[in-house]
């Protein structure tokens, strides 16, 4: 039906409108003029000139001058007289000026104490601990002295040795924050505790241990079967060492924690991701000391371990029950 209509209207597609208007008699203008009182003037679909009709009376002065327009809207506006305010503007500034209020400033002079020379000298020369107990007698109540952290008091060579020799004794070594254990003995007890049978808990946190020591860790995952816990947090560790360490742990089934928080720039993404796979893929990490950036891989690590828990748990049960 569309195509009909369309045809229809070719039939008026060369007539030319200005010919026909000019053959109208006035009685048809008027008429035509009628008509174009019914339509819209609100219609958008019409042309501007087509939505009321024209109701100029006037005729036309000339063609149509833009710039004696202007000057002639000017010379009006200028010979208009504004119109008068109702309250004249003076200038005058109503009501009170704000002004902050400025607090105080308290000062406080110090006293001078001038205490007998041998007081000053014996406060001078005395311990903290001391001390403390002269502030408990002077406030009446007990105060506790804080000391520094103590240093770590393992022999880092006598250490090396004992793993060497697979001292049975040897069960938990430390080695945090002992800053100046260079990296060939650092790399030399990874080397030591892929043949010792009765280490079981190696940390070396805040050690500057950086990717080289942390591939002879991976290298010694690969084949010690009785180490169960690793610390290696706060050390300069990159995303390299930490991707040999996880491979590794792909391959080790018997250690139970692993702590690599804290290094000295971030894993990113990539690294996180692979900690996630590796954590699904080894139900024997119970512990993952790690604080993830991401929300995906913290949920997945999460689930995890949550899941190797349980599955320890549901074999100790059935133990038990055995």
């Amino acid at each position: 039906m569309a195509l009909s209509f369309r045809k229809d209207l070719e039939k008026y597609k060369d007539l030319d409108e200005d010919e026909l208007l000019g053959n109208l008699s006035e009685i048809e203008l008027k008429q035509l003029e009628t008509v174009l009182d019914d339509l819209d003037p609100e219609n958008a679909l019409l042309p501007a000139g087509f939505r009321q009709k024209n109701q100029t009376s006037k005729s036309a002065t000339g063609p149509f001058d833009r710039e004696h327009l202007l000057s002639y809207l000017e010379k009006e506006a200028l010979e208009h007289k504004d119109r008068e305010d109702y309250v004249p503007y003076t200038g005058e500034k109503k009501g009170k000026i704000f002004i902050p209020k400025q607090k105080p400033v308290q000062t406080f002079t110090e006293e001078k104490v001038s205490l007998d020379p041998e007081l000053e000298e014996a406060l001078t020369s005395a311990s903290d601990t001391e001390l403390c107990d002269l502030a408990d007698v002077v406030k009446g109540e007990k105060i506790l002295p804080v000391f520094d952290e103590p240093p770590n008091p393992t022999n880092v060579e006598e250490s090396l040795k004992r793993i060497k020799e697979n001292d049975a004794c040897l069960v938990e070594v430390n080695l945090n924050n002992i800053k100046n254990i260079p990296i060939p003995t650092l790399k030399d007890f990874a080397k030591a505790l892929e043949t010792n049978t009765h280490v079981k808990y190696f940390s070396l946190a805040a050690t500057r241990s950086n990717d080289p020591v942390a591939t002879a860790f991976a290298d010694m995952l690969r084949v010690n079967k009785n180490l169960k816990s690793l610390n290696m947090e706060s050390n300069f560790i990159t995303g390299i060492g930490i991707r040999a360490l996880i491979d590794a742990l792909k391959e080790n089934e018997t250690l139970m924690e692993l702590k690599i928080d804290n290094q000295r720039q971030q894993l990113g993404t990539a690294v996180e991701l692979e900690m996630a796979n590796m954590l699904e893929e080894n139900t024997n990490i119970l512990k993952f000391g790690y604080q993830f950036t991401q929300q995906g891989p913290r949920t997945r690590a999460a689930n995890a371990i949550t899941k190797n828990n349980d599955l320890v748990r549901k074999r100790r049960v059935e133990g038990d029950h055995q």
